[in-house]
C-alpha cells in the first residue's frame, strides 16, 4: 500500500498542477471571478475578480486518478476493496456540485450570495442521508459511536442515523467557512489528510490510505497556485467537496467524533460566525464578539497577515492531530 499511496500521491499532485495551469486562464476568460463581500476587510478588494471554482482543478485531479486506481484493481478482481473509496468520494463530490450551483449563482446574480441557505441545507441533508444509508447498506457502518478520550462505544440505535446527518451538515459547512483568505482551507485539510494517511497505516484501512493521498498530492498541487497572493480560489467548489470528503474519511475510521478533534479550526470557524450572529442579533444589532467573522477575519482586523494565519492555523490543526490519535489510540 506504500506504494499506491506515493503513486496517489505524484500522481494527483501533477493533474492538480496541470489543470489548475490550463483552466485558470479558462476561468478568466469567462470572467468566472470572486465577488467581494461589502462588509469584509478594505484591503480584500483587490482580490475581486481573482477566479474562483478552482476546486475543479483538484476535484478532476482526484477523480481522474481514482479512476486509474478504479482500473487497476479491477484488473486485479480487488473493486470491492474500493467500495469505501467510491461512497466517500460520492460524498464529496455530490457537496461540490452543490457548491458549483452556489458559486454559479453568485455569479449569474453578481453578488456574494447564490442558493439560500435553505436550498443548501436541503440538498446537503438529501446528500448526507444518502451516503449514510449507503454506508449501511454495504456494510460499512453501524450504530456504535466512538468516544474518543474515553475510549468506548455507545449503540445509539436509529439516533446514529440523526446524529450522522448533522455531523455531515456541521463539518461540511464549517470547512466552507474556513475558506477565507489565501489558502487556508488548502493547508488545515492538508494537515487533516496527512493525520489521515497516518491513521490509515497503522490500522491499514486501503480506501482511507488512497483517499489521503488522493487528497495530500491534489492540495499541494493547488496550494501551489492558492498560497498568498493567490492566483486562483476553491470556491463552495472545492470547500464544499473537502468538507465532505475528510468527514467521509473519518466515517471510514469508524470513529466520525475525531474530525470534530483533528477539525478543531473548523469548527472553531463555524462557532465563532455562530456567536458572532447571534449575540448581535440579540443585543439589538449593538455588540459584536469578534472585529469580524469567521475568526480568521477577526484576526486579520488584528493586523495579522494571510501567511501569519495559514501558518499559526495550520499549527493549531497539526497539535489537534496529535490529541485526535491519543484520543482514539
Amino acid at each position: 500500500m506504500l506504494i499506491e499511496f506515493i503513486v496517489a500521491i505524484v500522481t494527483s499532485f501533477a493533474l492538480s498542477v496541470v489543470l489548475s495551469y490550463y483552466i485558470i486562464p479558462i476561468l478568466k476568460g469567462h470572467k468566472v471571478g470572486q465577488i467581494i463581500r461589502e462588509e469584509g476587510p478594505s484591503w480584500h478588494s483587490s482580490k475581486a475578480g481573482t477566479p474562483t471554482m478552482g476546486g475543479i482543478c483538484f476535484i478532476m485531479a482526484i477523480l481522474i486518478v481514482s479512476a486509474g486506481f478504479t482500473v487497476f484493481y479491477t484488473l486485479k478482481n480487488r473493486q470491492s476493496e474500493l467500495i469505501p473509496l467510491a461512497l466517500t468520494l460520492g460524498l464529496g463530490v455530490f457537496n461540490g456540485l452543490i457548491g458549483f450551483v452556489d458559486d454559479y449563482c453568485k455569479l449569474l446574480k453578481k453578488q456574494n450570495e447564490g442558493l439560500t441557505p435553505l436550498q443548501k441545507i436541503i440538498l446537503q441533508t438529501l446528500v448526507a442521508i444518502l451516503y449514510i444509508l449507503a454506508l449501511r447498506f454495504t456494510g460499512h457502518l453501524d450504530t456504535n459511536l466512538f468516544i474518543p478520550f474515553l475510549k468506548t462505544n455507545i449503540e445509539l440505535g436509529f439516533v446514529y442515523y440523526i446524529f450522522a446527518v448533522f455531523l455531515i451538515l456541521g463539518m461540511v459547512n464549517s470547512v466552507n467557512l474556513t475558506d477565507g483568505i489565501d489558502g487556508l482551507a488548502t493547508s488545515v485539510t492538508l494537515v487533516v489528510a496527512g493525520f489521515f494517511a497516518f491513521v490509515a497505516f497503522n490500522v491499514f484501512n486501503e480506501s482511507l490510505i488512497l483517499i489521503s493521498g488522493l487528497l495530500i498530492g491534489a492540495l499541494i498541487g493547488f496550494l501551489v497556485f492558492n498560497i498568498h497572493p493567490a492566483k486562483v480560489f476553491m470556491g463552495d467548489t472545492g470547500s464544499l467537496f473537502l468538507g465532505g470528503m475528510v468527514t467521509g474519511a473519518a466515517f471510514l475510521m469508524e470513529n466520525p467524533l475525531i474530525i470534530v478533534i483533528a477539525g478543531g479550526i473548523y469548527v472553531v470557524e463555524a462557532f465563532s460566525d455562530i456567536i458572532q450572529v447571534g449575540v448581535f442579533k440579540l443585543s439589538g444589532r449593538k455588540i459584536r464578539v469578534f472585529k469580524m467573522a469567521p475568526i480568521h477575519h477577526h484576526f486579520e482586523k488584528c493586523g495579522w497577515k494571510e501567511g501569519k494565519i495559514v501558518s499559526i492555523f495550520s499549527l493549531v490543526t497539526a497539535l489537534l492531530c496529535v490529541a485526535a490519535w491519543f484520543s482514539s489510540f
